[in-house]
């Protein structure tokens, strides 16, 4: 494995706090180590959001949220109405979920108008926003597919999974979205990043972040 400096592969992290079960003091621990290591992003649930940004509001880190989330099922304005107030209660970045039912059935305006909505929201308070696929259930043709929406859209990252599907981050699939996306999209991998040996390889793959709940494990293993 090539050598690694801890900030580096810090600056690449998304400190994912979004099981259903963590309590608030979860949040604030897994928000103090966050800023410990000085990781990209931490990751919280919709509603812990305002407490994310009051415990990192003298941090370099950023408070980031998800949208439409698991499945991205819901209404286009829930969507937009997430994100909106997730915005003004101090994100600056949103990981917005692709309908994957409308996707699964080509309905491509829908899920291009849908999409779209979001990022203009966010875009004019100059939010980053990450479109993740659910590469688990979509065939390799669909995740291109989902690579070209995001090209016309302006979305700034794709992303492999929200954690809740029956699979994570695939070398095969980041390589798809890599080619297929535009230079100027980054790549996100998102689930069952565990190890530093996986963020390391994905890094050579062209991923610039990862989100992951084994932030301690990865970035303890190293030194600045």
């Amino acid at each position: 494995m090539p050598t690694v400096r801890r900030s580096e592969i810090a600056g690449m992290i998304d400190h994912a706090l979004l099981k259903p079960t963590m309590t608030k003091q979860d949040i604030i621990d897994g928000c103090k180590l966050a800023d410990q290591y000085k990781v990209a992003a931490v990751c919280v649930r919709p509603s812990d959001v305002v407490l994310a940004k009051e415990i990192l509001k003298d941090s370099s880190v950023a408070v980031t949220t998800v949208i439409g989330f698991p499945h991205g099922m819901t209404t286009t304005e829930c969507k937009v109405f997430e994100a909106v107030q997730a915005i003004e209660n101090g994100c600056a970045e949103l990981d917005v979920v692709i309908n994957i039912g409308a996707h699964k059935s080509g309905d491509y305006t829908f899920v291009r108008q849908d999409l779209k909505a979001v990022i203009d929201a966010a875009h004019e308070k100059n939010v980053i926003v990450k479109v993740i696929f659910e590469n688990c259930y979509l065939t390799e043709d669909e995740i291109i597919k989902a690579c070209e929406i995001c090209n016309e859209v302006g979305a700034d990252f794709v992303k492999t999974s929200t954690g809740c599907g029956t699979g994570g981050a695939e070398d095969k699939d980041l390589i798809i979205m890599r080619k297929y996306a535009k230079p100027e999209i980054q790549v996100k991998a998102s689930g069952g990043v565990k190890t530093l040996e996986r963020v390391v390889r994905f890094k050579a793959l062209g991923v610039t972040r990862c989100g992951c709940t084994a932030t301690a494990d990865i970035l303890g293993q190293l030194q600045d």
